[in-house]
């Protein structure tokens, strides 16, 4: 996913901190990814959104813009405890299977799980890579 790519539809929990977002002009992942503690404070107090849940998308907005990852997949790692390039990039290839996967069973999802070993191997090279970089 580009870093430039509109936001689209967040998940439903989100709902209330999209519609800030947007009214506030933040309608990219990139300009999400560059708000900093005060400008998502002053955007939590302007509606029905938290900090925190603010907090957690920017976390979503680093890792789409930063290695290149589906809104989804950002998601998925959030979600299962990896919300950081850092995290991401310590982790093994079985960490994050394990750690997407019991997040995928908790929710009783029914599918397949969706990383496997590649492509956990494939994000945390991505993950170090970046991390090389700065």
């Amino acid at each position: 996913m580009q870093a430039d790519q509109p936001l689209g539809d967040l998940p439903q929990s989100f709902r209330h901190e999209q519609q800030q977002l947007l009214a506030a002009g933040i309608t990219t992942w990139i300009e999400l990814s560059n708000l900093n503690d005060n400008q998502l404070s002053r955007i939590a107090r302007s509606g029905l959104v938290t900090a925190r849940n603010l907090k957690r998308l920017r976390g979503m907005a680093a890792l789409v813009c930063e290695l290149n990852l589906a809104a989804a997949d950002a998601a998925l790692l959030m979600h299962s405890g990896l919300a950081t390039v850092s995290a991401l990039a310590a982790a093994s290839p079985q960490d994050v299977v394990q750690q997407t996967g019991r997040l995928e069973r908790q929710l009783h999802s029914g599918l397949r799980p969706v990383i496997d070993l590649a492509t956990a191997h494939r994000w945390i090279k991505l993950a170090r890579n970046r991390q090389l970089g700065n």
